[in-house]
């Protein structure tokens, strides 16, 4: 069999599932995971091999429509995504109408990309539901290739996904090392742990209004030393993040670490600091220093 090798944007609202998909389909935590909608803010790619083909997953943040310039380049990102991939993947919650959707399909128009439906979390919805939510996609039939339901809990549609996807790819030689899981850097990889960790132990604006700054890793054999700084907008939030002797940031730390050690498989230590900028996610220069180019 020939090689087949192309990238996949996972394209669907916020809090849709993208992520959890990519970690599932994979097999390792990679891609930032919450409760909280709109946590991811930048594409990443994802290798999945299956069989002779090699699937190049890009996570995106969900799309929204919102007037903060972050919100503006993750929207961007998103559609950058969608116009650069052999094949888009709408993960949509199997619970939802199909209105955004139709909002997909009207962001697709002039690109005209081929797109699957995955429906996700049909554990949470009976089966009569999921067979109503099936029938409300086939009005849009002639848009997409294929509606595959997916359960992550329930270990429902991996095989499927993964064979459908491989059908639509061009015939390619492997762009990169198969035992790649994912073309990110180290650096960016350990950032997006310490985000998570911000998003699940802290609450209000804080997780939006933060961001993280990785200033060092020393790498040793049974190591990695890991120096960062958590940036916030406002001296509350600071204060909000270091809590009552330290405790709230110590969670943080805690949280992290434990979830880098499983990726990294090897002992991680990390030195988290503290530092305010004021208005940083309204500010265009301060959002390019941190690498989102509005």
């Amino acid at each position: 069999m020939a090689h087949k090798a192309g990238f996949i944007a996972v394209i669907g609202r916020p809090n849709a599932g993208k992520s959890t998909l990519l970690n599932y389909l994979v097999g390792e935590r990679v891609a930032m995971v919450s409760k909280k909608a709109q946590a991811t803010r930048k594409r990443m790619q994802i290798i999945v091999m299956h069989e002779e083909s090699q699937l190049i997953f890009v996570d995106t943040p969900g799309i929204h429509e919102k007037e903060k310039l972050l919100n503006k380049f993750m929207m961007q990102e998103a559609l950058k995504a969608m116009g650069d991939s052999d094949l888009i993947l709408f993960a949509a919650p199997a619970s939802d109408s199909t209105a955004e959707y139709e909002k997909f399909l009207k962001l697709n128009e002039s690109k005209k990309c081929k797109h699957i439906i995955v429906l996700t979390k049909i554990d949470q919805i009976s089966q009569a539901k999921l067979l109503q939510t099936l029938q409300n996609y086939q009005k849009f039939q002639e848009h997409f290739e294929a509606i595959i339901p997916f359960s992550v809990n329930k270990n429902v549609g991996r095989a499927d996904l993964l064979r459908t996807i491989s059908k639509y790819l061009p015939e390619h030689p492997w762009l990169y090392d198969p035992e790649l899981l994912t073309t990110e850097h180290i650096r960016s990889i350990y950032k997006e742990f310490i985000r998570e960790s911000i998003f699940e132990n802290m609450s209000d604006e804080i997780p939006y209004e933060s961001d993280v700054v990785i200033e060092k890793i020393d790498e040793q054999e049974h190591i990695d030393r890991i120096t960062a700084t958590i940036v916030v907008e406002k001296e509350v939030q600071k204060k909000m993040i270091i809590g009552k002797q330290g405790e709230a940031i110590k969670r943080i730390g805690i949280y992290a670490r434990k979830n880098i050690e499983k990726f990294a498989v090897k002992k991680i230590h990390i030195d988290l600091f503290v530092s305010v900028k004021s208005g940083w996610s309204k500010n265009k220069e301060e959002l390019e220093h941190f690498g989102y180019i509005v």
